[in-house]
């Protein structure tokens, strides 16, 4: 191919913005086509791939998104390491809207979606018993505490199937288990990238309180309004911390637990 990358960005179209000298390419892939065009860009000597995973006017809903064409987009380009930034809502007080988690663990609570790139005959079984990258983890925290940015350095996000929010009944639920984030994209997006053997790190945004919280009647359920206003409020938090994980993240390394997924 002729076109490379380094680290891929899955996200919003805001972050179209953050970069310059942008070429934009269609790729088409053994899945389909991806959400959108890629973005190429370098940033201080590295090659940026990015795609808004829900494409550019929005217009795959969560369980649309094809998650598969999107990630094997990213190995044709030659990307080894994937930094994946979602609005997420908090199941907990104590992580707050505004907060950003780096989750360590997911929860699939999706229905019918392709999570797999071994339908056969090919048939492998790989462990997603830790399904972020390590590393890639410690650089992103470190990269928010450098901003002053308040970051849980670890948190278990339930994925949801989506459009919807969840029920008070759900939401209280997975409070209980002691689950700390929601989301509607996390899986398979990041398993994905595990059975095709690429770093992966989610940087939560943390927008709402999902249904509210058992007890505190000062804590609203979820809106789209109130997601799209914290987020816009948090854009430039956001934009500094991606590039600030950039600066860190080595692309000559390549000796991670992650490049050998089985």
């Amino acid at each position: 191919m002729e076109y490379t990358a380094d680290i891929g960005v899955f996200g919003g179209s805001g972050f179209y913005s953050f970069l310059e000298n942008v070429t934009e390419i269609e790729i088409d892939t053994p899945y389909g086509k991806p959400s959108d065009k890629i973005a190429l860009a370098t940033f201080e000597g590295k090659k940026i791939a990015f795609l808004p995973r829900h494409g550019k006017n929005h217009q795959y809903p969560p369980h649309m998104v094809p998650y598969r064409a999107n990630l094997y987009a990213m190995k044709q380009l030659g990307v080894k390491k994937i930094i994946g930034p979602t609005a997420s809502g908090s199941l907990q007080a104590e992580i707050k809207p505004g907060d950003f988690v780096v989750c360590d663990q997911f929860i699939d609570r999706t229905t019918g979606r392709k999570d797999t790139f071994f339908d056969g005959p090919e048939t492998q079984h790989p462990s997603s018993a830790h399904p972020y990258c390590p590393s890639l983890r410690k650089l992103a925290i470190e990269s928010g505490k450098e901003l002053g940015i308040t970051m849980h350095e670890k948190g278990t996000v339930v994925v949801i199937q989506g459009p919807r929010f969840s029920t008070v009944a759900e939401s209280r639920w997975f409070n209980k288990m002691g689950w700390e984030v929601i989301n509607m994209t996390q899986y398979p997006e990041c398993y994905l990238a595990r059975e095709l053997g690429i770093c992966y790190v989610n940087i939560a945004l943390i927008t709402d309180y999902d249904a509210g919280l058992e007890g505190r009647n000062d804590i609203q359920p979820v809106s789209h309004e109130e997601v799209l206003k914290v987020f816009e409020e948090n854009n430039e938090k956001i934009k500094n911390l991606l590039f600030g994980l950039i600066r860190k993240i080595d692309i000559n390394n390549t000796a991670c637990s992650c490049n050998n997924p089985f």
